[in-house]
């Protein structure tokens, strides 16, 4: 990237379908709204389904024809993500794991699961690998979003619950140090399988979205006085995510952040994640507990050590 990337560079979409989770708002309404903008068919995939058939007319008012469809999906719930994979009958090109809760009081899933690690990893993970036989043409993708977060993360493989020492920050970085061992590892597996797909993962650094808003009490209300001064626009946020999804030279195990300070503003660039997250024998580790938390078996070979 040798100038500064915009969605202006984002090409012609038209034919490519994306699903994008987490639609309904923030980040993954600007991703969906840019790819909108430039001819895709969008799956808007939500919790709330009013929220999103408001996002979508949203766009639909600013963006004439543009080919859109909101779909209930819960990622907390595996069942949700279950039904919605069994009733999506499209082909996929690019696949944008954008949803996400942070830093709320300590809960489980229906199934047991804390419930960030819940919705930002295992919920995605078994949606990716419920959804791999749809994926068509030449140049499929997926984007899973992590954060500057991942960077004080681990997986408490011995407490994944919390149930022995959940803190709110603690088991968000837990979310998505996995999400960045998710989105590495499967790009190994891609490869060793010989896929046309690839795998990226993207931070929009320190954005003003609604997820702030809706983490607890004392992050919302110190998120609040310093936001305008170290955030940037949702609109900017999703950049990052715009540019693993749709940029021509953008390559497979990538991980794309802003180029700011500290990658907390700026336009899209290559920025390294925290090393341990590049480990292939702790991210085929949380691969094998992720298949068993979902029961989901992805079609994929684990690269050669």
């Amino acid at each position: 990237m040798s100038r500064k990337w915009s969605s202006a560079d984002i090409p012609d979409q038209s034919g490519r379908v994306f699903l994008v989770t987490g639609a309904g708002s923030g980040l993954g309404l600007e991703t969906a709204r840019a790819v909108a903008r430039r001819g895709a068919r969008v799956v808007m995939a939500v919790r709330n389904t009013a929220a999103g058939e408001a996002a979508a007319a949203q766009i639909a008012d600013e963006v004439p024809g543009a080919d859109l469809e909101v779909r209930k999906l819960d990622l907390v719930d595996l069942d949700s993500v279950r039904a919605f994979a069994e009733s999506f009958d499209s082909g996929l090109d690019v696949l944008v794991n954008n949803a996400g809760i942070m830093t709320p009081p300590r809960s489980l899933s229906p199934q047991g699961h804390e419930s960030q690690f819940a919705t930002n990893h295992l919920g995605h993970f078994a949606l990716t690998g419920l959804l791999l036989d749809r994926f068509q043409g030449p140049d499929p993708r997926v984007v899973t979003v992590s954060s500057l977060a991942h960077r004080h993360g681990r997986i408490h493989f011995d407490d994944l619950t919390g149930e022995r020492g959940y803190a709110p920050i603690k088991y968000y970085g837990q979310s998505k140090f996995a999400n960045m061992l998710f989105g590495l590892e499967l790009e190994r597996r891609f490869r060793a399988a010989g896929s046309p797909a690839k795998s990226l993962v993207a931070h929009p650094g320190f954005s003003a979205t609604g997820l702030l808003r809706a983490s607890n009490t004392l992050i919302r209300t110190v998120g609040t006085m310093v936001m305008p001064l170290v955030t940037q626009s949702a609109a900017d946020g999703a950049l990052p995510q715009l540019y693993a999804a749709t940029a021509p030279e953008a390559e497979g195990g990538q991980y794309i952040g802003p180029d700011g300070k500290r990658e907390r503003k700026g336009a899209p660039v290559v920025v390294q994640p925290v090393p341990a997250s590049t480990d292939p024998a702790l991210a085929r580790r949380l691969w094998d507990v992720s298949e068993t938390l979902t029961g989901v078996r992805f079609p994929l070979p684990a690269a050669a050590s």
